[in-house]
């Protein structure tokens, strides 16, 4: 099922947007008990409520802010080659232990945003162009 609802997201709040405020974004049970929630959180849960309005299911997974190559790159939906590959090539800063290089769950969020941002831009372009005036093979020109 195209469109918001099914489309993977990764929701990292920094210390700052961990905030709350009075009056604020909030879940309410059905006591009437208040929590108070960050905005990011908040988003988080409309994404949630979205998908499983639409009947989808959804799985909340907590990811640790430092991650294994292959656990970043699952977490973002692209090959782990891929992503080693872009490691190796200097786009994303890692550490190395003896067995395991790691990268930072934020960089690698930072990386694939500007990866779409990239891509979208250029199919942008693609579809921005004038047609061709010439005639192809086989057509007359009027």
């Amino acid at each position: 099922m195209p469109g918001p609802t099914s489309d993977s997201r990764i929701y990292l709040l920094d210390p700052a947007e961990r905030q709350v405020s009075v009056g604020g974004p909030a879940v309410v049970g059905p006591d009437g008990s208040r929590e108070e929630l960050p905005p990011g959180v908040y988003r988080a849960i409309q994404h949630v409520i979205e998908a499983m309005r639409a009947g989808l299911a959804v799985k909340v997974t907590p990811l640790r802010l430092e991650l294994p190559i292959d656990e970043a790159a699952d977490a973002i939906g692209i090959g782990r080659d891929d992503l080693r590959a872009s490691v190796a090539d200097g786009a994303l800063p890692f550490r190395s232990t003896e067995y395991v290089d790691w990268v930072r769950l934020a960089d690698v969020i930072a990386w694939d945003n500007k990866r779409r941002e990239k891509r979208n831009a250029a199919l942008q372009d693609l579809l921005d162009e004038e047609p061709w005036d010439e005639p192809g093979p086989g057509e007359q020109q009027s």
